[in-house]
């Protein structure tokens, strides 16, 4: 799930916190209280304690708890067995375990295609 660039954790709602407002991050944040409010970050990870009623956005996010809200996420979305989404996702891709609710409507679409135009002594091939 992590990359070398963000195997590191840079921010943590405990189980006992509750948290009104937007979270704007780098790096990844762990939830695992409650979070009235949007996040945004690098990545997501929701324990399985963890409500957040608001939009999550990220290069990617785990869900364990419970998501009152849309998901746009520009990598991966996983939806844990005790997880529960209640709106949107949009990813390029989904991993639903055997378990979790989804209560929504998904939107995947392909990686878009890098082009390279090739150049030989001045002409486009």
């Amino acid at each position: 799930m992590f990359h070398r660039n963000t195997e590191k954790l840079e921010s943590l709602v405990g189980a006992e916190s509750t948290f009104k407002g937007d979270i704007s991050t780098k790096g990844t944040i762990r939830i695992d209280g409650t979070v009235e409010g949007n996040v945004e970050a690098d990545w997501v990870v929701l324990g399985e304690k963890a409500f957040v009623k608001g939009d999550v956005s990220a290069r990617g996010v785990i869900v364990g708890g419970k998501v009152e809200g849309n998901l746009r996420v520009r990598e991966i979305c996983e939806l844990k067995n005790k997880g529960e989404l209640y709106g949107e996702i949009v990813t390029l891709k989904l991993t639903v375990a055997e378990g979790a609710i989804f209560d929504g409507r998904s939107t995947m679409s392909k990686e878009e295609a890098k082009v390279v135009d090739l150049f030989v002594k001045g002409k486009n091939v």
